[in-house]
C-alpha cells in the first residue's frame, strides 16, 4: 500500500506539472514597447504607444493608449504569445487581445461603452520615430 500511495503522489505531481506550465517568454518576445497604428481610412497616420511587460505569473502589466493596464493575461500556445488585457477611459473599459504575428503584434480593441471594436497592427518604434502622436 506505502508503494502504491508513493507511486501515485508521484503521478500526480507529473500530471500537475504537464497541466500547469510556467510561463516563459519566447526568444522573440511580445514584451516591450510598440507603436500602435489607430489609422482609420479618413486619417493620416495615428499612432498611440503601447508597453507591456509580461510578469513569470502570466499577468501583463505596463500601458495602452495611455491608460495604465488594469488587468491583463498573456499566453504562449499554438505557436505564438497573446495578450489580453483591459483598461479605462475613465468612462468605460476598453478589453484588447493580441498577438504577436512574426514581428508585428496584431490585435483589436472592444471599447464597450462605445459599442465599437477596432482592429489594429503595432511595431516595434524605430530611431527616426518621433513617438506616438
Amino acid at each position: 500500500m506505502k508503494h502504491l500511495l508513493s507511486a501515485f503522489a508521484l503521478t500526480l505531481a507529473f500530471c500537475l506539472s504537464i497541466a500547469a506550465p510556467a510561463h516563459s517568454e519566447p526568444a522573440s518576445t511580445i514584451a516591450g514597447e510598440w507603436v500602435v497604428d489607430l489609422s482609420t481610412a479618413t486619417q493620416e497616420n495615428y499612432t498611440q504607444p503601447m508597453r507591456l511587460m509580461l510578469e513569470p505569473d502570466g499577468t501583463v502589466t505596463g500601458a495602452f493608449y495611455n491608460s495604465a493596464i488594469q488587468a491583463g493575461r498573456w499566453e504562449n500556445g499554438r505557436g505564438r504569445t497573446c495578450v489580453s488585457f483591459r483598461t479605462t477611459d475613465g468612462e468605460g473599459p476598453y478589453h484588447t487581445a493580441a498577438c504577436l504575428i512574426g514581428a508585428e503584434v496584431v490585435g483589436q480593441t472592444w471599447a464597450e461603452d462605445r459599442n465599437f471594436l477596432f482592429n489594429w497592427n503595432a511595431t516595434r518604434p524605430s530611431q527616426n520615430d518621433p513617438g506616438a502622436q
